[in-house]
């Protein structure tokens, strides 16, 4: 097997080390030790810190399972259901020390960051289309009363959850996912 080039050692490990530690508690140089590289090469690879936290934010959220909202051979709202548990199944294994990092970045970098304040911006319009779908589908199949605005719907939910994630990290247990999917599932789209 080959060996990962420099630039993937760093793009790899910043995604633990910036999520861990966010963008302004961390340095180039928590970042460069994490991967095991000297911290000049970052510079090689990488314009700035900010062009790092946007790969490692891309790379975050390839593990974050976006098809599950579109596997169309499970019922629409089951799905949606299975996105946000497997998502919360990450935040438990992380042990709720890191909440979600979009909520982190959106906190730590929007203001001064304006890449990675439209890079944000078009991640959550993303996700807030595909949830919306997934409710209009669900909508369509009579599972979702069809008086709800399904877009305004989408944006309450993934703003919720982003709520939820920054809550744990406070909390350190999972009462706010237990809240989020409790009123979520059982309350607001049964």
């Amino acid at each position: 097997m080959a060996r990962p080039s420099l630039r993937e050692k760093l793009a790899s490990s910043a995604v633990d080390t910036l999520h861990t530690l966010g963008f302004k508690g961390c340095s180039i140089q928590d970042i460069t030790d994490a991967a095991g590289v000297p911290k000049g090469s970052f510079f090689n690879h990488f314009e700035n810190k900010e062009d790092l936290a946007i790969d490692a934010l891309r790379r975050y959220l390839e593990g974050s399972r976006p098809d599950m909202l579109f596997d169309e051979s499970v019922p629409p709202l089951e799905r949606l259901k299975n996105h946000f548990t497997f998502l919360s199944e990450r935040l438990i294994a992380n042990g709720f020390e890191r909440g979600c990092m979009l909520g982190l970045f959106s906190a730590e970098m929007a203001r001064e960051y304006p890449r990675m304040r439209q890079e944000l911006r078009e991640v959550f319009d993303r996700w807030c289309s595909g949830v919306e779908q997934l409710l209009r589908d669900a909508q369509a199949k009579g599972e979702v009363d069809p008086r709800h605005d399904a877009g305004q719907l989408a944006r309450f939910l993934v703003n919720s959850w982003e709520g939820a994630t920054i809550r744990l990290r406070i909390t350190q247990d999972r009462q706010p996912i237990d809240d989020f999917l409790n009123v979520a599932f059982k309350a607001l789209l049964k």
